[in-house]
């Protein structure tokens, strides 16, 4: 999710059972249809006679096929995470921090740095000194894969690849429309819902909206379109995400009118990202590990109060964070969201409220703003909801 002071920013595949995270290089699955359904009957035909092997062999056949079929979407909605890395670096996986990501530019009261810490996912840029010691201000959404194979005038080369099967749902090929720069998402479908993979910064792109593309399929060529960047730091932004709300173009029209929005509802600030390099490692550990378990598993840092509204996605977006059956006869919902602003949790509660309230926040002794990508602001029991925190809190239940 973009912050306000980044306003350009920013299918259904079905994916391997494997569980397995590789470096690289395509593989090929199978893919059946949905279809919805219980399973078909099977009924030997009238005119199989009991006594014709061949007939009845042909009929279990068909049996099973129907029966395989039905049942498909059950199986997929079980199917487990099957990722691979979008190039062919994969130093993640042996520690190695420096060869794995992009440094950052830093200049820090004066003295210059160029440390690989600012490529990784979280509040790793812009350190401030506060009361409660120095403090990472700017949070990082994505990762920043440094290249691995350049040419003779330094210009990088290396491939990437779709992180899983899905389907492609935007490009932006004009670089100046975004931070991103030239940047693809691509839509997958996992256990009943939907993430957003993002590739930002490249120098060329292969595939186009609206095509299907498999678990490590080229969909574009490293490079350094966007904001801030130069050949020297050339790098893969990938990010990892849940989207906040449909009706993300009306919400910011009415906001940042001044802004043109040139990427639709696959803007950033409607894309949360959650931490990929960690969830890669985690499935390293267990592959059959799911985006639910493995979100469950982040600490609550704040928590906002909605007035209920029939136009709150969110819950039919991913119903894993529903606490309850998903009806809500009380007077609101409470929203639980990490530090980075990923959504955890989904609550009946029965504060009434008309307007987006902050409802808790952990007790930090430096300003929460800090710490909070600017969405909650003050200090102790004077922590409230920014101006900007507001206002993405109203895209949740926008238009209300």
């Amino acid at each position: 999710m973009a912050t306000p002071h980044d306003l350009s920013l920013g299918s259904t595949g079905c994916q391997s059972a494997t569980g397995r995270i590789r470096s690289g290089g395509p593989v090929v699955r199978g893919n059946f249809p949905r279809t919805r359904g219980r399973a078909a009957e099977y009924r030997r035909p009238a005119a199989c006679a009991p006594r014709n092997r061949s007939c009845q062999s042909r009929a279990i056949m068909l049996g099973f096929v129907l029966f395989a079929f039905s049942n498909f979407p059950i199986l997929a909605q079980n199917q487990t995470l099957d990722l691979i890395l979008p190039t062919d670096n994969d130093a993640l996986f042996s520690g190695g921090g420096a060869a794995f990501y992009q440094h950052i530019e830093r200049n820090y009261k004066g003295v210059k740095s160029t440390p690989w810490e600012g490529g990784q996912y979280g509040f790793v840029r812009d350190p401030t000194d506060t009361a409660g010691g120095v403090v990472y201000t700017r949070f990082h959404e994505g990762i920043d894969i440094r290249p691995l194979h350049r040419d003779a005038h330094g210009e990088p080369l290396d491939e990437v690849r779709a992180i899983a099967d899905g389907k492609v749902v935007h490009v932006n090929s004009v670089p100046g429309y975004s931070n991103y720069g030239k940047y693809i998402v691509v839509e997958h479908h996992w256990n009943g819902s939907d993430y957003y993979s993002l590739y930002g910064h490249l120098s060329s792109i292969t595939v186009r909206s609206g095509e299907p593309v498999k678990r490590g399929q080229q969909i574009a060529v490293m490079g350094y379109t966007g904001t801030g960047l130069n050949r020297e730091r050339a790098h893969l932004h990938l990010e990892l995400n849940l989207m906040l709300s449909d009706q993300f173009e009306a919400w910011y029209n009415t906001f940042f009118r001044n802004d043109p929005n040139h990427n639709g509802i696959y803007n950033g600030m409607n894309l949360i990202g959650l931490d990929i390099a960690r969830l890669y490692l985690a499935l390293r550990k267990n592959p059959s590990l799911t985006i639910p378990e493995f979100l469950s598993r982040e600490e609550t840092f704040y928590k906002v109060t909605l007035p209920k509204s029939r136009h709150f996605e969110l819950p039919k977006f991913y119903p894993w964070m529903l606490t309850t059956s998903g009806r809500n006869e009380k007077s609101s919902w409470e929203v639980s969201f990490a530090k980075s602003g990923v959504p955890l949790r989904i609550e009946p509660s029965d504060k009434s409220v008309t307007q987006p309230e902050l409802s808790y926040v952990k007790n930090r002794p430096v300003n929460y703003s800090y710490l909070t990508r600017d969405m909650v602001s003050g200090h102790g029991a004077n922590a409230h909801l920014t101006d900007y925190g507001r206002q993405l809190m109203r895209l949740l239940i926008w238009p209300d």
